[in-house]
């Protein structure tokens, strides 16, 4: 999967497998977490969103396993 990075206090890279719908997010902490089921749509979100922090916790952060 390629990892785009983001410009971000919380997010370091992006990446999105449309195949599987399977997100995984980088995060300035070092660590990284696979998200599945994740729609098009919301990878699209937080690929624009002004704040990837606060898009993450609203539209995320446990709503998707991982």
């Amino acid at each position: 999967m390629e990892m785009i990075a983001v410009y971000s206090r919380a997010i370091t890279a992006v990446g999105y497998d449309a195949g599987t719908k399977r997100m995984r997010i980088s995060f300035q902490q070092g660590h990284s977490y696979d998200f599945y089921n994740v729609p098009l749509d919301i990878y699209s979100g937080l690929m624009v969103a002004v704040s990837k922090g606060s898009y993450y916790n609203k539209h995320i952060r446990d709503r998707y396993q991982f």
